[in-house]
């Protein structure tokens, strides 16, 4: 069980809903190794529950996340080759793999300033919104440092490699506004817009299919990676699963019935 202080993670669940908010606000919401792990086992959770069916990650203040804070992390003692590794792998990668692999939708709500790890933390979400005053900085080349919590995997595939190098090379804050002209944001709004429009857009996904919407997020995640050939036997074989739930029948026998659907979520 992680030790995080209950209130640095603000956690509730509502219609349908699991609200996750990072509440570091003096830290400009900077995640320790606690916070991670929190917020790891919540995504998980989001996973499990049937109850869930979308996930909002959001912050309190004016930062959404200004990176990793180590100062939380466990004491280590003399580094040897393959301990930075280790805690990449163990740390940032498995939050970021944890927001890919959510069985959920998740939509980060971007209160403010989004950098290194935070950025990341935003962009491995399945949607964006941003409020006006909020900046997506990929700051680890003025610390002298490579991307890491899968930054150079998520970048060129928002926005192409030759852009993605620009913001990893220079590490300039992208503006709101840019960032969702770039394709890094979905949706911009003014900051006392961001809550409201976050809920609507979760509670929307809330009321779809779930797992269909599950089967969606696995097929265009993996379809980056993967040959065209390989891309649609896992169209295939996840139509198949899909047609066993409940809620795809609802769908078809809505549309033969010419009424709106209620999806379940099963």
């Amino acid at each position: 069980m992680s030790s995080a202080p209950p209130d640095d993670i603000l956690h509730r669940t509502d219609n349908g809903v699991s609200w996750i908010t990072l509440n570091r606000p003096e830290a400009m919401n900077a995640v320790t190794w606690d916070q991670r792990e929190r917020v790891i086992a919540l995504l998980g959770e989001a996973s499990a529950d049937p109850a869930v069916r979308a996930v909002v990650i959001t912050a309190t203040g004016r930062g959404f996340c200004a990176g990793a804070d180590l100062r939380g992390a466990p004491a280590a003692g003399e580094r040897v080759a393959g301990d930075v590794a280790r805690t990449i792998r163990l740390g940032a990668q498995r939050l970021i793999t944890a927001v890919l692999d959510c069985e959920k939708p998740v939509i980060a709500a971007v209160n403010g300033t989004a950098a290194g790890i935070g950025a990341h933390l935003a962009l491995a979400c399945d949607l964006v919104i941003a409020a006006e005053p909020a900046r997506f900085i990929e700051v680890f080349v003025r610390r002298g440092l490579v991307p890491d919590g899968g930054g150079a995997y998520l970048l060129p595939r928002l926005v192409g490699p030759q852009k993605a190098k620009e913001l990893m090379f220079f590490g300039d804050a992208v503006p709101a506004a840019d960032a969702e002209r770039l394709g890094l944001v979905n949706k911009v709004v003014p900051a006392d817009e961001l809550e409201k429009t976050a809920r609507a857009w979760a509670e929307r996904l809330a009321q779809g299919p779930t797992r269909a919407l599950a089967l969606t997020k696995q097929l265009v995640n993996a379809s980056l990676d993967v040959d065209r050939a390989s891309a649609l036997a896992a169209e295939a074989a996840a139509q198949e699963i899909n047609m066993t739930t409940a809620d795809a029948n609802e769908g078809v026998a809505s549309f033969v019935e010419r009424r709106t659907p209620t999806y379940r979520g099963r």
